[in-house]
């Protein structure tokens, strides 16, 4: 949450206050704002062309059909010629489906319209169109190896008969053109900057230069096997140059140059090397591709070879067991580097590097995902883990002609694209957790791949319109014989109930940017990497067009100890924003949640879809919650349980908790809202971004009264480590319930003023106990 102007003017969660946050949920403050924004934490989406971003949210038509164990480097849907066709023309006559974007929160405007031959079931259409890709014509072997390799270039992701085809798809397909334009403006704002300058970030390392180094070379690889224009090559140059020290400005320490001791920094910087060294394969002097491949060997595959045999244990931790992000991003760097130049490298390290990448990652980074799909660490590590590992698989199979298994080493990998659609809120994620570092070359256009090879077309139609779709990765995962629109019979809501995991998400309607949109969470409190908080029962609100409830995002990862354990004592939860005080949820006590904590969740949904128009309104008997037993969450509890249910049509949300605890209790929500409370102390009016929403305290208990407070510690917490302070949350208020020690059930509930509805339009649903809750149990 925080301020936007944080980010802009002091420093971020990452310390070096770098403007270019490239953060695929795609919020930037508006050059001219015209009206209020919100306070949130944004990022920005830099130095695009983005004038139509959209969201393209899925129907569930995931399919494991193609989970297979070894995936073909093609693949074809069938269908019937005439429909495909059909399908098609409606879909390249209605163009982008989103008209325009909103200036706060890069979330796309769709017209209020109903299109039954456009917007109808997600689906591809027949191998055969006129629209499709071709087939790969290299024959590989009957028995594919990782080092026997496709003859021509480029082997990377992009093979040359799909540059071949490239011009063609995108005169066709407007997506494409859009893609195709915005990478070309980009790039031209690119090629004027100097290369990207080192700046060593604490034990943060040198991450996001590696990252916008990334971004940058496969923009202008990109144009360049699009023009011919030898510029593009020479501006690549200059980056490669800089990157390995041998640029006119010096570029880090005379040895290491790429922060082996924080590895993904040597991986991303691997990747981008790969890329230019593949895609512009042709352009390259023999003396460059010298150069990048003893560069490559120097400060990223000697030391990988090293990992792996066991001689580098300090720097190579990410091997054993680690089944996040890290281990995704390593390995794929690793393994793209050794794919470029393989064949070219004379130190054997490319060869001996594919013999261990592979199987590492499909003994670790495929586990990143749950048996319901959702990412272990977070919503935004999500981005990190499922690109390492879409990026992986691709290369593999068009440069080898197999993914070796990668794609099927989890057999519920295929469902990660559903946790990211829902996790996906009206105006932005449900963020819980650390957001992370600056994304720059990192996007959601896995989406795209996976939707591809796990044949969920929907997958694809959500992350077409995104901010970040617009990048070369896209050109090549994006299959054009698509139809389809992502609402067409989606449920609105969905739980994802793994007991690592467990969260859910409601909503009133995926087309609509003012719509209402509340998810919470339960779950371990363990097991994340340590990027969690203590934060069960944690939630957002969205509605109107803006975010009531929000999260405040990622502490100060150069904070002392911010990363030591996930155990109760550890330093990591002092900090005001990993704390329970620091979440939305009850604080008992004013203690911290028991990071052992193991709760149970139940819930319940009228099972409501959306068709075929963006405009929908849901019938009056829609509904949907969710309840947790969160007592195990907590140290001085007999009982609690916390539910959250939409009222009315989904206009209307109730928040409840019934809590019998031993010590204090306090609710707590952090907002960017204006707050003003009654006299009475049981109700309050919000208003943000010209909006307003009440919350009201139904059945107060006696003393219940609404307050509201800064978001700073509270005084009696534990004290910060010597010389470490909390980040300040800028105009953040907390709006808080305390009552003493006792067994409540405390009643919350919040009435967005949607235009048009009157005072009476609103219903005050009666008391019931949450163990009683069921779909009809507040009609």
């Amino acid at each position: 949450m925080a301020s936007y102007d944080a980010i802009a003017h002091h420093s971020s969660p990452y310390g070096s206050g770098d403007p270019y946050y490239n953060h695929s949920t795609g919020y930037i403050t508006p050059a001219n704002p015209k009206s209020p924004r919100s306070k949130w934490l944004k990022y920005g989406v830099p130095l695009g062309i983005l004038t139509l971003i959209g969201l393209v949210v899925a129907s569930i038509v995931a399919s494991k059909s193609h989970a297979h164990s070894s995936h073909s480097s093609s693949s074809s849907s069938g269908g019937n010629p005439a429909a495909a066709s059909s399908a098609v023309s409606a879909k390249n006559a209605v163009g982008i489906f989103p008209t325009a974007t909103d200036s706060e929160f890069m979330k796309p405007l769709y017209p209020s319209t109903t299109n039954a031959a456009a917007f109808s079931v997600p689906t591809f259409q027949s191998a055969d169109s006129q629209v499709a890709w071709p087939k790969d014509p290299y024959q590989f072997p009957s028995k594919p190896s990782p080092t026997t390799l496709r003859a021509d270039r480029p082997r990377l992701i992009a093979p040359q008969y799909k540059w071949n085809a490239l011009p063609n798809l995108i005169a066709q397909d407007p997506y494409l053109k859009f893609w195709n334009d915005t990478i070309f403006g980009n790039a031209t704002t690119y090629y004027s900057l100097p290369p990207v300058a080192y700046r060593m970030d604490g034990s943060s390392g040198i991450l996001d230069v590696a990252r916008e180094v990334k971004m940058r070379i496969k923009a202008f690889a990109y144009v360049y096997r699009m023009t011919k224009d030898s510029k593009w090559v020479n501006r690549a140059w200059s980056e490669i140059q800089n990157a390995a020290g041998n640029g006119t400005t010096s570029f880090g320490p005379t040895t290491d140059k790429w922060n082996s001791a924080h590895f993904l920094d040597t991986a991303e910087f691997s990747a981008a090397f790969a890329i230019a060294y593949d895609w512009l394969y042709d352009a390259w002097t023999e003396d460059q591709k010298s150069q990048m491949r003893f560069t490559l060997n120097l400060y990223a595959l000697s030391l990988g070879v090293s990992i792996f045999q066991n001689a580098n244990p300090n720097i190579g931790w990410w091997t054993a067991g680690i089944q996040g992000n890290w281990n995704c991003v390593c390995n794929s760097g690793l393994t793209l580097a050794s794919l470029a130049i393989l064949g070219d490298d004379t130190t054997g390290n490319a060869q001996t590097l594919l013999g261990y990448t592979i199987n590492n990652a499909k003994q670790n980074c495929a586990s990143g995902v749950t048996s319901d799909g959702t990412w272990n660490e977070t919503a935004n590590y999500w981005y990190f883990g499922t690109l390492g590992y879409a990026e992986m698989a691709s290369s593999l199979l068009t440069a080898a002609g197999s993914d070796f298994g990668l794609l099927s080493a989890n057999s519920n990998f295929y469902l990660t694209g559903l946790y990211h659609m829902y996790v996906f809120g009206t105006t932005s994620l449900f963020n819980y957790g650390d957001h992370g570092p600056n994304k720059f070359s990192t996007t959601a256009n896995s989406m795209l791949f996976f939707g591809t090879v796990y044949n969920a077309a929907s997958y694809a139609l959500f992350q077409r319109d995104q901010a970040d779709a617009a990048e070369p990765w896209s050109m090549f995962w994006y299959d054009p014989t698509i139809s389809g629109a992502y609402w067409f019979d989606a449920p609105l809501d969905y739980v994802f109930n793994s007991s690592m995991d467990q969260w859910g998400s409601m909503r009133s309607s995926w087309t609509d940017m003012n719509a209402l949109y509340v998810a919470m969470k339960g779950g371990t409190l363990q097991g994340h990497q340590a990027h969690g908080d203590l934060d069960c029962g944690d939630f957002v609100l969205d509605a109107l067009g803006t975010r009531w409830a929000g999260e405040l995002g990622s502490g100060d990862y150069l904070s002392q100890g911010y990363f030591d354990s996930e155990l109760q004592n550890a330093t990591r939860w002092l900090y005001y924003r990993k704390r329970t005080e620091g979440q939305n949820t009850i604080l008992v006590n004013q203690e911290n949640q028991n990071v052992l904590a193991k709760p149970s969740m139940t819930s319940g949904s009228s099972g409501t879809v959306q068709g075929s128009s963006t405009v929908f309104q849901a019938p009056g008997n829609s509904t949907a919650y969710i309840v947790f037993d969160l007592t195990s969450a907590y140290f001085n509890v007999a009982s609690f349980s916390r539910g959250i249910r939409l009222l009315n049509g989904r206009r209307q949300v109730l928040l409840q908790d019934d809590i019998n605890a031993q010590g204090s209790v306090m609710w707590r929500m952090h907002t960017n809202a204006t707050v003003t409370v009654d006299p009475s102390g049981t109700s309050a009016t919000l208003t943000l971004d010209g909006q307003t929403l009440t919350m009201q305290i139904l059945n107060a208990p006696t003393g219940a009264a609404i307050t509201t407070g800064p978001a700073v510690r509270l005084a009696g917490d534990p004290a910060l480590p010597t010389g470490a302070t909390d980040q300040e949350n800028r105009d953040v208020t907390v709006v808080s319930i305390s009552l003493p020690a006792g067994q409540y059930s405390l009643q919350v509930l919040f009435n967005p003023q949607w235009p048009g509805l009157q005072a009476s339009d609103y219903v005050t649903p009666p008391s019931v106990p949450l163990s009683s809750w069921s779909l009809t149990s507040h009609k």
